[in-house]
């Protein structure tokens, strides 16, 4: 699929049929408010990134964050370690060798900030 349209994203026909209504909701929740918010997000990813550009990170690793950032800030029914955990996996699974390390460290600064504490 090549779109640039929100809503042929949002439909998500694309999406293989074996995944159930409730899926397919938080899947767009994800996509929705990651483009919502998306200035806030990459402001904060940006903060923790040190020697490098947002642009210059790997789609999958910037998709990565921008997802798990949306969903620290704005789904407190989640754990923080629970979305950290699921987008190490996800880097480990998508990435390269060594996003899963550096998704972890972004995102847990991030954790660190929203939650004005550094444990």
């Amino acid at each position: 699929m090549e779109s640039n349209d929100i809503g042929d994203v949002l439909r998500l026909d694309w999406i293989d049929k074996k995944y159930d209504e409730q899926t397919l909701a938080f899947a767009r929740e994800l996509i929705e408010g990651s483009v919502k918010h998306a200035r806030t997000i990459d402001d904060s990813i940006k903060k923790q990134l040190e020697h490098w550009d947002l642009e210059r990170l790997s789609y999958v690793d910037r998709a990565i964050l921008r997802f798990s950032t949306f969903s620290l800030f704005f789904q407190d029914d989640v754990p923080d370690t629970v979305i950290i955990n699921e987008a190490v996996d996800l880097a480990k699974q998508f990435g390269t060798d060594d996003s899963y390390r550096f998704v972890n460290g972004v995102l847990d600064g991030i954790r660190k900030e929203k939650n004005g504490r550094d444990t």
